[in-house]
């Protein structure tokens, strides 16, 4: 369960970050995959362990970021896509 915060919490990130000024989404994306990474490894008191947790789970959050951002401008461009594909098959 706690492995599913990081995942979960950079795919919404991802997605927000689409909406922002494209100058300001590297830095941004950067930060909340910090954030989400610390916050991973103090929600499930792996910090208690060791700390290199923050070794996997930034890494890990910023891929979910990633992903979240290209799925989010992908669902954005489908019906566009899908209109100019019906309007080339009718001509």
């Amino acid at each position: 369960m706690h492995e599913l915060f990081p995942i979960a919490a950079g795919l919404l990130a991802g997605a927000f970050l689409t909406r922002v000024r494209p100058g300001l989404r590297l830095p941004l994306g950067a930060l909340a995959a910090v954030v989400i990474g610390v916050l991973a490894t103090v929600v499930s008191g792996e910090f208690r362990i060791g700390w290199e947790f923050l070794l996997i789970d930034i890494p890990g959050a910023a891929l979910a970021v990633f992903a979240g951002s290209l799925l989010t401008q992908a669902l954005r461009r489908a019906p566009r896509a899908a209109a100019r594909l019906r309007l080339t098959r009718h001509r």
